[in-house]
């Protein structure tokens, strides 16, 4: 079941927060995009080794590893390729930054965007993309803290990442207790 309806991640790293903490334990839904498409706003796992950079080859692991992750049911923590981010464009959407009240749009309209980091701005960096059929704008919630589609602006895709390599929309924290629950 771990492998084709659900599959668990854990969270290394803040670019996230407050959404998802270092060390949440997370479940990911990797049923839902095979019957629907994705949503802007959607909390994806996404595998990024051909466009975030990763070091390829960083998911062949061995069987030392994989036995690791079996016995503890799959939280040892996220592949090195796999990225946890928000969606914030989708196949067609212009996504800028910023209007003149400093706040993201897609398609001209400015997004509400309640789950940013305290204190965080929407971007620093100002950018003004035409998201292209199949792919995503994605973006972290702690935006100063987040290498994301911002980041690989001049990489192949300009920053946007293939639908295809989404692994699953993240549907709940199943650790720590404190924080049981889906995504606000």
């Amino acid at each position: 079941m771990r492998g084709f309806v659900v599959t668990p991640f854990s969270i290394p790293s803040g670019s996230m927060r407050e959404t998802l903490h270092v060390g949440d334990r997370i479940l990911v839904d990797r049923l839902s995009y095979r019957f629907g498409p994705v949503e802007r706003g959607d909390v994806v796992v996404f595998d990024g080794t051909d466009t975030f950079g990763a070091v390829p080859g960083a998911r062949e692991r061995g069987v030392r590893d994989w036995l690791v992750r079996t016995l503890t049911f799959g939280f040892t923590g996220a592949e090195e390729t796999d990225y946890v981010k928000r969606v914030i464009g989708i196949g067609g959407d212009r996504v800028s930054c910023c209007d003149d009240k400093g706040r993201l749009t897609v398609d001209g309209a400015p997004l509400d965007e309640p789950y940013l980091f305290p204190g965080d701005d929407p971007s620093e960096l100002r950018f003004d993309i035409e998201v292209p059929d199949g792919r995503l704008w994605v973006m972290g919630d702690h935006r100063s803290d987040s290498r994301d589609s911002r980041a690989h602006l001049g990489s192949p895709g300009g920053g946007t990442v293939p639908e295809g390599d989404v692994v699953g929309r993240v549907i709940g924290i199943v650790w720590p207790s404190g924080r049981l629950g889906g995504l606000p």
